[in-house]
């Protein structure tokens, strides 16, 4: 998996999830729903239960043209893969030296084999000048269920050459300098993120199965007590996105997540925030 965003960015983005497919091509956005039970996000089983169809939604987005593939931008669901966010008190400054390190870190939590993982990974900026300890942000997916996302646009003869998740993508929309809460529901999955003068300090993907009220609030009051402890202040507000209403029985202001392009939502709040970075 790559990091956003190379140069030039690709013409044609896609962001997969559960309800459809979220595209952006030629200035075009938008939404083709798949039937129930095409695809099923899992970090640790195979998501597409019907490749054939989601081919078929790229193909009826993007029809083939020519021999040579396009390449194309892919944004998975949250729940596919595992962030982990791991604190070094100093990081090698060569990617060989690098990499063995992170691996070495997220195989300890990481609900399948490190040895078939493809992990990606980038130092964020130091908290202060001068400082040597690093806060690395890695994100780890199963080789085969990579490899089986791949296929599908292969297939609708796309090279998917930059590939992240919804919940990172959609970091790019959120541009402020102060303490935020993120929190994105995409069917029975919520991603919980926080930020902090542009640094990622917490990201937490469950599932909620209920979805209710008090489940939601489970959640987000211990976000909100470790970054107070983490940070030594509360957040400054919280934002939502993907959610029909919103959570009562919190304390700080709550706001939507915005995008340029219109009102993120479950299902798009990872294509936007890619088109945000890429201009």
């Amino acid at each position: 998996m790559t990091r956003l965003v190379k140069e030039p960015p690709p013409a044609h983005v896609f962001e997969l999830s559960e309800a459809g497919i979220a595209f952006a091509k030629n200035g075009e956005i938008g939404f083709l729903a798949f039937e129930p039970g095409v695809l099923s996000p899992s970090p640790l089983a195979d998501n597409l239960v019907r490749p054939d169809a989601v081919t078929s939604a790229i193909r009826r987005i993007l029809p083939p043209n020519g021999a040579k593939p396009r390449p194309a931008a892919v944004i998975l669901p949250d729940y596919a893969a595992r962030v982990s966010l791991l604190d070094f008190d100093s990081f090698p400054a060569s990617a060989e030296e690098q990499a063995p390190l992170v691996r070495f870190r997220v195989k300890k939590t990481i609900p399948f084999d490190i040895d078939s993982a493809a992990v990606s990974f980038w130092a964020q900026p130091a908290a202060s000048k001068g400082s040597k300890k690093v806060d690395v942000v890695a994100v780890t997916v199963a080789l085969d269920i990579l490899a089986r996302y791949e296929a599908v646009f292969r297939a609708a003869n796309l090279h998917p050459g930059e590939i992240t998740t919804s919940g990172l993508a959609a970091l790019n929309l959120y541009r402020e300098d102060g303490v935020a809460v993120i929190a994105k529901r995409s069917g029975p999955v919520l991603t919980v993120m926080a930020v902090a003068a542009g640094r990622l300090k917490l990201f937490r993907c469950l599932t909620v199965e209920e979805g209710n009220n008090e489940e939601i609030l489970a959640v987000l009051h211990p976000t909100f007590a470790y970054i107070e402890d983490e940070l030594g202040q509360k957040p400054d507000k919280l934002l939502l996105c993907g959610f029909g209403k919103m959570p009562e029985g919190l304390e700080l202001p709550i706001e939507p997540l915005r995008s340029r392009r219109g009102a993120p939502n479950a299902y798009n709040a990872g294509l936007l925030g890619f088109l945000e970075e890429a201009g």
